[in-house]
């Protein structure tokens, strides 16, 4: 614990556990943006997959163990036509309910992309989930620009965060009671190196929040992708530095110990391996893994950035 608080990490790597399905009618380019949780003796998972028809879908696959992972069924969720990416998925106790929140493109809308939401009472049962829902009703004032959206609980209110692609992290609240509905409140909660994918979670045992964010590598090789940190006592309060630069990273290519072939050059959009499925967001400071999606600089190279490579892997604190 005293190495965690003192954001000192670093990571062991899997071998890829997921891969782009083969479907020769719309070929698939890449798996990326995954969330997860553990439940009834089963990994559930959800990413998105960018293919050459459906540019921007969520497929759905679930097995025992990670190393079943990739000879699963895969499942693409029926829950929207067109453009729907990045999800997050979690049980809301107060309404006995599963809830995947995800981003789509509503072109009457400014701007374009939204945040919205679909449910389910039997996360196993990927053609269960409703039609997509519009988490706001109407576009919420003063936001031009939102991406990678993150709902996490406490006792009394529900919060959704999002970056702007611009080194800000947003927050917006609602009462536990009124969710998914009255979202308001918006406020700047950090301005920081740092980009999208912003995931917040809650440490159990010392009473705190982690905030995990996806940055990028300035300096030579440019565009990396790669994971800072940051603590808070509470989702309201001030976000302070813990595994923050690019000298001092949560994770990067740099603290990635990857034994054999290297697979990865990039520590891209993840989501930190949770102890619990709720609301809470709960995860073990002891036990971290972090399950991502990586790609070489060769495999990336001269590509558009819809059809890199992306598939999924899985860091285990050392």
């Amino acid at each position: 614990m005293s190495n965690f608080l003192k954001g000192q990490f670093s990571w062991n790597i899997s071998k890829p556990i997921l891969s782009p399905a083969e479907r020769p009618d719309d070929p698939c380019f890449s798996v990326k943006d995954p969330t997860v949780v553990y439940y009834q003796g089963k990994w559930h998972v959800f990413h998105t997959t960018r293919s050459k028809i459906n540019t921007h879908q969520i497929e759905y696959v679930s097995a025992e163990s990670w190393e079943k992972l990739n000879s699963s069924p895969r499942y693409i969720l029926n829950c929207r036509d067109g453009y729907f990416c990045a999800p997050q998925v979690f049980y809301f106790s107060p309404h006995k309910s599963w809830y995947l929140v995800y981003q789509v493109v509503e072109e009457n809308r400014e701007p374009g992309l939204q945040p919205a939401f679909s449910t389910t009472e039997n996360i196993s049962n990927p053609n269960s989930w409703t039609k997509a829902q519009l988490l706001f009703k109407e576009g919420p004032e003063g936001i031009n620009r939102w991406i990678d959206f993150w709902i996490i609980c406490d006792d009394q209110k529900a919060y959704l965060f999002f970056t702007s692609l611009d080194g800000h992290l947003w927050r917006m609240s609602t009462n536990i009671d009124d969710f998914p509905e009255g979202f308001s409140n918006f406020q700047l909660a950090l301005k920081a190196d740092i980009f999208e994918a912003a995931h917040i979670y809650r440490l159990e045992g010392i009473n705190k929040y982690m905030a995990v964010i996806e940055a990028i590598r300035n300096r030579t090789p440019k565009g990396r992708r790669y994971y800072v940190t940051y603590l808070a006592n509470t989702l309201e309060s001030n976000w302070r530095k813990l595994a923050s630069s690019e000298d001092k990273p949560f994770a990067s290519y740099e603290n990635v110990d990857q034994p054999g072939e290297r697979w990865t050059d990039y520590i891209s959009h993840g989501e930190l391996i949770r102890s619990g499925y709720d609301e809470k967001m709960l995860v073990n400071p002891d036990n971290l893994q972090f399950l991502f999606q990586g790609v070489t600089d060769g495999e990336a190279a001269g590509k558009k950035y819809g059809e890199i490579p992306w598939r999924l892997g899985i860091l285990t604190r050392k």
